[in-house]
């Protein structure tokens, strides 16, 4: 089982800045990507950005506007990805959810998991 703790949300000005933590703990073998996601009422949860394995970076196209404004970076050794969020505007508001597929042993295949999400508030 693998377990993502989450950190960091909280309620910031426009244009202020928040950074994102979570951390994967428990038994696996390797993480295969580390990822932020986003969910407002009655939308669909939407990729916000990833991190390979290998710290290839992937931005979600569905956002608007994050390139330039968000970064993601992961400590390997810890387990931990972060996500950096500067010039937040109030459409950035959202439950924000960490995610990581994960695999259990050099043979098996990949596992999905999610954090319980960490709302990020943006007041204008």
């Amino acid at each position: 089982q693998v377990q993502l703790e989450e950190s960091g949300g909280g309620l910031v000005q426009a244009g202020g800045s928040l950074g994102l933590s979570c951390a994967a703990s428990g038994t696996f073998f390797s993480i295969y990507v580390m990822g932020w996601y986003r969910q407002t009422p009655g939308k669909e949860r939407e990729l916000v950005a990833a991190i390979m394995s290998g710290g290839r970076t992937i931005y979600g196209d569905s956002v608007d506007s994050v390139k330039g404004r968000f970064t993601i970076s992961r400590d390997f050794s810890k387990n931990t990805m972060y996500l950096q969020m500067n010039s937040l505007k109030p459409e950035d508001t959202a439950v924000y959810y960490c995610n990581a597929v994960v695999t259990l042993g050099t043979m098996t295949g990949r596992y999905e998991y999610w954090g319980q999400g960490t709302q990020v508030t943006v007041s204008s």
